[in-house]
């Protein structure tokens, strides 16, 4: 699901609510959870998951074109951890020929 998806998803849940008002609200929502990541911290989304920051050492890489080694620096990277019940969902047995997993439009 794309971001644009996302809030037709929500815009059509919630009518009553605007389209600007609901990309601000998305906005904001991913806004702060990368601000609270880009600070060190973590955020959970109970049943969902958590995203963290994990720090890769510095290393000696290979160029993989030329074979020549490179220093590669030390560097925060995004992580992220899914919830049980997200994984208890998504390794539940669907019937052959159910679609992609999304709830069904009515």
């Amino acid at each position: 699901m794309t971001r644009s998806e996302l809030i037709a998803e929500l815009a059509q849940s919630h009518p009553h609510l605007t389209i600007a008002d609901i990309e601000r609200i998305v906005a904001a929502v991913f806004d702060e959870m990368t601000m609270t990541l880009a600070e060190g911290g973590r955020v959970e989304l109970r049943g969902f998951g958590a995203f963290s920051v994990k720090r890769r050492r510095a290393r000696t890489g290979r160029n993989p074109r030329t074979g020549e080694s490179v220093n590669v620096s030390e560097k925060a990277v995004p992580f992220f951890r899914t919830g049980r019940e997200l994984r208890k969902m998504i390794n539940t047995e669907e019937p052959k020929g159910a679609g992609s997993g999304r709830r069904a439009r009515s």
